[in-house]
């Protein structure tokens, strides 16, 4: 468990906090109920020679949306996992990290949890379904789908409002992937189209990530343990409709006063959800996240893969190293009249290195990611710490490429070595 303290100490520059707050923190007033206000640890300004200065943070008062470029291998899931793991130990807030490549369960050590998560088939539209399994909406078989899923998931909700009366924290109820088969058996439609459609479903249900008792999405968030959804393997599509179920039910729980915590929801990958059935929901969270207290970072090795609203309502921007021209004309939609001089000329070259740029206070700044307090699990793999190749050293063989025996005292990462 971390027990750093959250409070920006004096001296250390907070980004995404307004004005004369940015350089020290707030100091609650005696008697007015509130904590000094909590601040994820960042890392350091990096000058040109290379030194480094103040310290630098980022603020987790208030609800933000922003974006962590970079290419492969300089940074980009160390920095989200720097920042999960900041949140991790601050009051009121509540991370929720998406993690589709299984490389941050070492935030087990801040105390979160990983699960393997499930969710309930009504947190999907019956519109978003035929899209989801892949058929056309207007088919004979996407239309089966869309009407079986809407009267499925109207006759549960009509059988809890004429039952007991319904738990609040019990979520929205949902018909099972059975009921909806069913009702596609019974609907007369074409046989060709029964079939198609009930194909397409079992394909949904060897995904493993429906399951009408799931618990409900606001759990993730209610008693600000850091949560990791492991969704490493997933199907895509799979991921994609977690992803959806989870953004917007913390929207959604936020919004409806059932959290007593600000949300923040840590997607790695995010060109993944992109484009897909996850897409709605996390424009809802950048267009109108800001006023529930909803935030949203999204990480990417290909921001050009992302939709413009990702980078124009990110009020937070973290860029590692770009090359790809694509890429790099996609941070070039951040340039705000404020800045002197493009993004890209100023882009950072070594790893753990990052230019932040801050529309709170309207500045930019070159940083150097501060080291990770619980393990990384996104380094590269090496063909010299392969059981094969320790091995080889053991038994005194040739060990080709400076193979080090496990006996020779480790002298410290060199940069080609940094985890991130």
């Amino acid at each position: 468990m971390l027990l750093y303290d959250t409070a920006a100490p004096i001296g250390m520059y907070v980004i995404g906090r307004d004005d004369a707050d940015s350089v020290r923190p707030r100091e609650p007033a005696v008697g007015d109920g509130e904590t000094s206000a909590p601040t994820v640890p960042l890392g350091s300004f990096l000058a040109r020679d290379g030194s480094t200065g103040a310290a630098v943070g980022v603020d987790a008062d208030g609800p933000h949306a922003a974006v962590v470029f970079g290419k492969r291998g300089t940074g980009k899931s160390y920095t989200l996992g720097v920042i999960a793991e900041g949140l991790a130990a601050a009051d009121g807030v509540a991370p929720v990290v998406v993690d589709p490549m299984g490389v941050f369960s070492g935030l087990r050590a801040a105390g979160g949890r990983v699960v393997e998560p499930t969710v309930r088939p009504a947190a999907i539209p019956a519109s978003a379904w035929p899209d989801l399994l892949g058929l056309d909406p207007t088919s004979g078989a996407g239309s089966l789908l869309w009407r079986a899923v809407a009267d499925a998931a109207s006759a549960t909700a009509d059988s809890r409002r004429n039952g007991p009366s319904p738990d609040p924290e019990a979520g929205v109820p949902s018909p099972s992937l059975g009921d909806v088969r069913d009702r596609i058996d019974a609907s007369g439609a074409p046989e060709a189209a029964r079939r198609a459609a009930d194909n397409h479903l079992r394909l949904a249900e060897s995904w493993g990530v429906f399951d009408a008792a799931a618990v409900p999405v606001a759990r993730f968030a209610a008693d600000g343990t850091p949560t990791v959804l492991d969704l490493a393997g997933v199907p895509e599509r799979a991921a994609a409709a977690v992803v959806r179920a989870v953004a917007r039910g913390l929207y959604d729980a936020q919004v409806a006063g059932r959290l007593d915590r600000l949300p923040w929801l840590l997607v790695d990958e995010a060109h993944a959800f992109f484009g897909g059935v996850a897409e709605p929901a996390l424009r809802t969270i950048l267009t109108r996240g800001r006023a529930p207290g909803v935030s949203l970072v999204c990480a990417t090795q290909r921001p050009g893969a992302l939709p413009s609203v990702a980078v124009s309502q990110s009020d937070l921007i973290v860029a590692h190293r770009l090359t790809a021209e694509g890429d790099v004309a996609r941070l070039a939609e951040a340039e705000a009249t404020y800045l002197a001089g493009s993004l890209a000329s100023r882009l950072p070259t070594g790893t753990g290195e990052a230019l932040v740029v801050d529309d709170a206070t309207e500045t930019a700044h070159t940083v150097r990611v501060r080291e990770r307090r619980t393990p990384h699990g996104g380094g590269s793999p090496r063909a010299s710490r392969t059981p094969a190749a320790i091995e080889r050293s053991d038994g005194g063989g040739a060990t080709g490429g400076g193979l080090r025996s496990p006996d020779t005292p480790n002298r410290g990462p060199s940069e080609s070595e940094d985890p991130r």
